[in-house]
């Protein structure tokens, strides 16, 4: 790691410079978009070169995807701490992704894409395989005897494909006029958990 730049504040390792780089780019996305955040940007809102910058990440959409990869085990924690009463399937299935309805978009790192705008990057993250098996952490973590169901780590692979697809299109495609919280439990109950059931 260089030791020149960083306004005079020097990161004390590879570590701590990534991380204030993630910063510096969130903080530039937030102010300018991600349109328009570049590399410079970043390293400008940093006090480095930009090859400083380009020693860590090679594009500002690979410093997005690390930014969302940061705040994934602070949002599984807090999904599993809220919704710790949910134990049957289907349960999992219409909470998780209610839950991810409603807080997603807000969540300071893996909410950032769709603030700024930028849904086509945010589900290409959210179906690429990284993004289908954190879905399966996300199930998994929940308090449902999965395995007594009949899933195994490839029916919790498409289980949570299923109910990513189905957040995502609930959130770029929403209802006109919007459905309430209970009208999409009763919405998704009735047409996602049937077929999405490991049938033995």
């Amino acid at each position: 790691m260089r030791t020149r730049g960083w306004q005079g504040n020097l990161p004390s390792d590879s570590e701590e410079a990534r991380t204030r780089i993630l910063n510096a780019a969130i903080a530039s996305v937030e102010k300018h978009g991600v349109n328009k955040t570049t590399l410079a940007d970043v390293a400008n809102e940093l006090g480095v070169t930009r090859q400083t910058v380009y020693r860590y990440f090679s594009s500002v959409n690979d410093m997005l995807a690390a930014v969302a990869q940061a705040g994934a085990a602070d949002f599984l924690d807090g999904m599993r701490r809220d919704l710790a009463h949910v134990t049957t399937v289907d349960g999992a299935i219409v909470e998780t992704i209610l839950y991810c309805l409603n807080r997603l978009p807000d969540e300071p790192s893996m909410g950032l894409l769709l603030r700024a705008g930028q849904t086509e990057l945010f589900t290409r993250e959210a179906t690429s395989e990284s993004g289908i098996s954190l879905g399966a952490q996300m199930l998994g973590r929940l308090p449902v005897e999965w395995a007594e169901n009949g899933y195994d780590d490839e029916a919790m692979a498409g289980l949570a494909e299923l109910v990513m697809r189905v957040f995502l299109s609930l959130l770029q495609y929403p209802t006109s006029p919007p459905r309430s919280d209970d009208e999409l439990r009763e919405f998704i109950s009735r047409w996602v958990c049937p077929p999405a059931r490991v049938h033995r």
